[in-house]
């Protein structure tokens, strides 16, 4: 069944009729809001009174960040992945022709559907994406996983989870199209420096290997190339965006990184407690002077391509 909500169309034909995930009440709270405020300047006020992690979390201007930059015209299509609460789904929608979300949660859907009610260019089809991508048609020129590539291993039974995931999206990837990954590094030095892991919430848990998590994974560098390696050997082009890609104020390249000096906005886990080990502005100086910020950023933001033969 398809319906609208203001401009927004909503397709449940692969939806199960329940959602699998929740943060519980927080939701109900989230979806009011979305109905309630209609501009930037309503929902940071909204932030600002209620002081919360959540409402900051999925309702913030500044994430957009994170693809606002990208090449994306009014003659690309894109396909996201996880949409959510829609924290993403604005800033395609005002640079691409047509942008398809993806999305397990009726709830979080909704909530996506009330903030970006005006946007006439926005489908959003609800249910797991196995059985969604059966139905879809269409090639797109930018394939999105914000924050959603390092669950892969809970929404399939596949045995290697991240690398069917690649090729399972690769079907619907247009000549020249990217596939766009925002995921936290496992070596981010924040991690070392005393924040507790942004998924599970234990100190060091990424960095000892995961011993206690199953379901999500995160990489580092190293990783996530052997990955797009093995996966069908994607070429990978490495963003760094800080503090992280949650709530980017910059976004580095191999062609441009950071000088010493520039990383001074370190204390950004507002959702958990933390240690502080040490000066992470410090440590990150000494890591340009020896040219392993890379290795150690907190976040990395992949376009992934194929080689056209």
């Amino acid at each position: 069944m398809r319906e609208k909500i203001g401009k927004i169309t909503l397709d449940d034909t692969c939806y199960s009729g329940s959602d699998l995930y929740s943060d519980g009440p927080v939701e109900e709270e989230l979806l009011e809001i979305a109905k309630s405020c209609h501009t930037p300047e309503e929902y940071n006020q909204v932030i600002a009174e209620r002081k919360s992690w959540p409402v900051m979390y999925h309702f913030s201007h500044i994430r957009g960040n994170i693809v606002s930059w990208l090449p994306i015209t009014k003659e690309d299509k894109v396909l996201e992945i996880g949409a959510g609460c829609g924290a993403i789904t604005g800033a395609l929608a005002k640079k691409a022709g047509s942008v398809t979300c993806v999305e397990l949660s009726r709830q979080r859907s909704l909530v996506n559907a009330y903030r970006n009610e005006d946007c006439d260019n926005v489908t959003i089809l609800l249910g797991a994406f196995e059985e969604v991508e059966k139905t879809l048609a269409e090639k797109y020129d930018y394939i999105t996983f914000i924050g959603v590539f390092e669950y892969a291993a809970c929404y399939t039974d596949n045995e290697n989870p991240f690398s069917y995931m690649l090729q399972l999206v690769e079907r619907h990837l247009a000549p020249g199209g990217k596939i766009v990954i925002a995921i936290e590094n496992r070596l981010g030095l924040k991690y070392w420096a005393g924040c507790a892991e942004d998924h599970v919430g234990r100190f060091f848990e990424g960095l000892e290997g995961y011993p206690n998590t199953k379901d999500v994974h995160t990489f580092s560098r190293t990783e996530l190339i052997r990955l797009f390696h093995e996966a069908g050997n994607f070429q990978p082009e490495f963003y760094y965006p800080y503090p992280d890609y949650k709530f980017p104020f910059s976004i580095y390249s191999d062609a441009y990184l950071p000088r010493k000096g520039d990383l001074k906005e370190n204390i950004c886990n507002y959702d958990q407690r933390r240690l502080l080990l040490f000066d992470e502005s410090k440590v990150f100086d000494t890591l340009i002077d020896n040219g392993l910020f890379p290795e150690f950023s907190n976040s990395f933001l992949v376009l992934l391509g194929k080689e056209e033969s």
